[in-house]
């Protein structure tokens, strides 16, 4: 299948030769549908917290960032943002075309809605400059050209986190910036030291690192915080070989294989490198103005403090199971332990466990127990599409909480498609993770992932078909093997922006 030149161009890459043979099995076999057993909801996977409660959980979360734990932010931040454009980018074709500007306008709701409001934008000031700077006359074309294109903001090629996304008083924010403020109130320590990390494409890296450099020094002086801030890119290593319809390799003009990026899956390797104590992970585009974080702020805390709560139970179990003979364990302890597992950390055994023999048992609370942790905050599903919360069938037999894609589900089964419609929650990408044990070691999060919940999609290269492999989803298949609590927080808390008109709702205004 491959040539002495392709396994030299797979070790440049920093791939394994075994793991794209692999996934060319992956096409040739397909990935089965996840079995779905339940949809997870309040009372039933959920846990709603009370106001009492919430404030508890946000009260140990704050001790412990006293005490000195280590606390770090992720934020996948690579995403490009020429989705965000995509009817302005149609539009501003047409008008190349030739298409007359009000026919344009005619046939588009949304283009009409950009420009009839354009003013309410946070980058408008600065498109106005780049009009006036390229003497531009205040047409629709010019205005998509100054917008998306190198003659103006260039917005249709930055990633998201570079746009100009809120409106203040004299100045305007980056999402970037903005999980600077939200970091400087929950993902500080005790020293006043603001930890975030931020996957970045490499090509728009020095954008990033220049937009730090730019606001540091106001930033920290306003808000009494050093920045401690990383970055990374995803590896060469994580991109994933793409096929031919026929599952063969498929290859460049020049006879070289094409690889493709992995998918936010890939960003496990990157999330393994670091080593915090906890770690928030939040999408780079779910951020609001300062005037309505302090109800993230809460449930960001209160989800650490859940976390916190429940890990130090599992950090008791942990030793004991750790640093005893199975013999040395009484009957009672096993019990317990199994009960808190089944019934707190929402593992179903394959079996009942009341006629399990004591070593049996032994050595599964034992494997369940060293995991990582991670507390996912659910919304109620108000239609956004995505994933959302259910109970499914592992492949040792277990039930457990996960997170699931519409296509993990096989919506041609009645039975699964019922369940799948029932479901009331929705997975805004809100997660805590704790990713160490109870000696502070920190698990290989490598060692803990589903590699059979890949993705498998159609492309075209050259005006050639393919098919590209998505790894398991980071917060999907990559975390399918931890310890998972799912908390609702409410809709207030998610507010994506997916196109360039949801920077009109009154969330971002």
């Amino acid at each position: 299948m491959f040539s002495k030149q392709d396994e030299l161009q797979i070790a440049n890459r920093g791939s394994l030769l075994e793991e794209v043979v692999k996934q060319i099995e992956s096409f040739r076999s397909g990935f089965p549908y996840l079995q779905v057993v339940d949809a997870a909801s309040v009372g039933n996977g959920i846990l709603q917290l009370d106001h009492t409660q919430i404030e508890k959980f946000v009260d140990i979360f704050e001790q412990k960032a006293l005490d000195g734990i280590s606390i770090l932010k992720f934020v996948p931040a690579s995403g490009a943002a020429s989705r965000m454009f995509k009817a302005l980018f149609s539009a501003m074709e047409d008008l190349m075309a030739g298409k007359p500007e009000a026919e344009v306008l005619s046939s588009s709701k949304d283009v009409r809605e950009f420009m009839d409001r354009i003013s309410d934008f946070a980058f408008y000031g600065d498109l106005r400059k780049a009009l006036k700077r390229n003497q531009k006359q205040v047409n629709l074309l010019n205005v998509l050209t100054c917008l998306l294109t190198t003659k103006g903001l260039n917005y249709g090629n930055l990633p998201k986190g570079l746009l100009q996304f809120h409106q203040y008083a004299g100045y305007s924010r980056t999402p970037f910036e903005e999980h600077l403020a939200e970091g400087a109130v929950y993902a500080k320590d005790s020293h006043g030291l603001v930890r975030l990390h931020f996957t970045v494409s490499p090509e728009h890296r020095s954008g990033f690192e220049s937009l730090l450099e730019a606001v540091r020094p106001g930033f920290e002086k306003e808000s009494g915080v050093v920045l401690d801030i990383s970055f990374s890119e995803q590896k060469p290593s994580t991109d994933t070989i793409a096929v031919t319809p026929d599952n063969e390799p498929f290859r460049e003009k020049d006879g070289s294989l094409l690889f493709r990026p992995g998918g936010h899956g890939a960003l496990l390797s990157n999330l393994n490198d670091l080593d915090n104590d906890l770690i928030f992970i939040k999408n780079i585009d779910n951020v609001v103005p300062d005037r309505l974080k302090p109800i993230t702020y809460t449930y960001k805390k209160a989800l650490a403090g859940v976390l916190l709560s429940y890990q130090k139970h599992i950090f008791e179990y942990q030793q004991q199971l750790n640093e005893k003979h199975p013999t040395a364990l009484e009957s009672g302890f096993l019990a317990e332990a199994a009960n808190f597992l089944e019934n707190t950390l929402n593992v179903k055994p394959a079996e009942n466990q009341y006629y399990t023999e004591k070593e049996e048992l032994y050595h599964y609370l034992k494997e369940k127990y060293n995991r990582p942790i991670r507390v996912c905050g659910m919304v109620r599903n108000e239609g956004e599409p995505g994933g959302g919360p259910f109970w499914a069938m592992n492949s040792d037999g277990t039930v457990s909480l996960q997170i699931a894609e519409s296509v993990q589900i096989d919506h041609g089964n009645p039975v699964q498609a019922k369940i799948a419609k029932h479901a009331t929650h929705f997975n805004p990408v809100d997660l805590v993770c704790g990713l160490k044990n109870y000696k502070g070691e920190k698990y290989d999060l490598m060692q803990f992932t589903d590699p059979l919940t890949g993705f498998i999609s159609t492309k075209s290269k050259d005006g050639k078909e393919l098919k590209a492999l998505e790894l398991p989803g980071l917060w999907n298949g990559a975390m399918s093997d931890w310890n998972t609590l799912f908390v609702e927080v409410p809709v207030e808390t998610f507010n994506p922006v997916k196109t360039v008109n949801d920077l009109l709702r009154d969330q971002h205004q």
